[in-house]
């Protein structure tokens, strides 16, 4: 008889985001005539832009002439597009970067799983707590895990707690780990790092041979100049780390998917023989074997991104869930809670109020005011006690959650 992988059977009984919708389903089974809002799941609502529109326009009329049509296109993405982020993402910030280290994929949630195909099962892997679920279920997946305890942490990994005390910044940790995931500006507690904060830890990665996962997917939303967009604007990271970046929350491809992981020629670990081995030649065939690509079209959409019209129209999307932010997190400071990230970041990470667990805060929103938010609980044991918020939806549905939310805490 066939076997499963026992892996995804020590799993914890569901991924965050399909539960907050189980929960919201039968809510709203029970209450057909409720107005939910949903500030919980990071998915966009404005539309993408016009920029971004045209250019895939045109690119459907392309796949209709002979002359213009594209089959399979590189696997690792077309050069036009790669080159243009290459320039403005990362060489215009003074960061070594080339177009060929850049690696165009359907998403960064998938790019920060897969990227676990090119690395061997006996590293030390560490994860900050409260941290994005898929950093830990897919380590669970690959068999990098022992059991779940009480609080959901899993055997084998080194979780790095962070809080208001340490301005959810983890501590660089005393032990030897060998991969590292950090994201910034983060998610869930729109906290930002410093070039200081980033240069302990490159120094750090550098000095145990570690390799650093950076998952830069809201970078967009830094609008402090001093603080890093990139990982590799820290000296020495191109021998230490892989970045993740997504188009999905600054220019709205949520449902159209196109991202890309960038992994530079200088970046090596080691093999069973003790040998260095290129990380970038594994990805590249990891890519070349299991994936076929982003669709001309979607590719085409990106590519406008960094046009003229379209970084303007980026740039105004940006500050609209940033304002949004700014609503939820005055709003919701007001009322007397304490509020954290919602500045450079389009998340606000909230203290839950009157020793309210995370999920029954959940319910409390949902079956009161008819609000959907996501429980600090469902991004690791150390965000017990927390709620995130998210900032993309419209001004009129953000507004009028805050004044539920806001209303109902007055009367208590």
């Amino acid at each position: 008889m066939a076997s499963i992988n026992d892996n995804y059977l020590k799993l914890k009984a569901g991924y965050l985001f399909p539960e907050i919708a189980r929960r919201v389903n039968a809510f709203t089974s029970a209450n057909p005539n409720a107005q939910v809002i949903k500030l919980g799941i990071g998915d966009v609502t404005e539309p993408l832009p016009l920029a971004c529109r045209q250019a895939m326009a045109k690119a459907i009329d392309d796949m209709g002439d002979r002359q213009t049509f594209k089959g399979y296109g590189p696997e690792q993405g077309y050069a036009w597009l790669r080159e243009k982020i290459a320039q403005h993402d990362f060489q215009a910030r003074g960061c070594e970067v080339s177009a060929e280290e850049i690696f165009i994929s359907d998403g960064s949630k998938c790019d920060t799983g897969n990227i676990l195909d090119i690395f061997g099962k006996n590293n030390t892997i560490a994860v900050t707590d409260p941290v994005y679920p898929v950093y830990v279920d897919t380590n669970v997946m690959a068999g990098h895990t022992g059991d779940a305890n009480e609080k959901g942490e899993y055997g084998g990994l080194v979780y790095l707690p962070i809080s208001a005390e340490n301005e959810f910044t983890a501590a660089i940790p005393s032990q030897k780990v060998d991969l590292i995931y950090l994201c910034f500006p983060n998610n869930p507690t729109g906290a930002t790092a410093t070039k200081a904060y980033l240069k302990e830890w490159v120094d750090y990665a550098l000095a145990h041979g570690s390799i650093i996962f950076f998952d830069a997917a809201y970078e967009a939303f830094i609008t402090d100049p001093t603080l890093p967009h990139s990982i590799y604007e820290i000296e020495g990271a191109r021998n230490c780390a892989i970045e993740f970046r997504s188009f999905s929350k600054n220019a709205g491809f949520t449902g159209t998917r196109c991202a890309f992981t960038v992994v530079p020629k200088t970046l090596t670990a080691k093999a069973a023989d003790g040998s260095d081995v290129e990380l970038w030649k594994l990805w590249n065939r990891r890519q070349s074997t299991k994936f076929n690509g982003v669709s001309y079209i979607i590719q085409r959409g990106a590519e406008a991104v960094y046009s003229p019209k379209g970084q303007a129209q980026v740039q105004e999307l940006i500050a609209f869930y940033l304002e949004n932010a700014r609503i939820i997190r005055e709003k919701l400071a007001a009322a007397g809670l304490m509020v954290y990230g919602g500045v450079n970041a389009p998340y606000v990470w909230v203290k839950t109020p009157d020793g309210l667990s995370s999920w029954d805060f959940f319910d409390k929103l949902l079956h009161t005011v008819n609000v959907v938010g996501t429980p600090g609980s469902g991004f690791g044991a150390a965000g017990e006690g927390y709620f995130r918020i998210s900032a993309f939806n419209s001004r009129e549905n953000v507004e009028e959650a805050m004044e539920r939310i806001t209303s109902t805490l007055k009367l208590g």
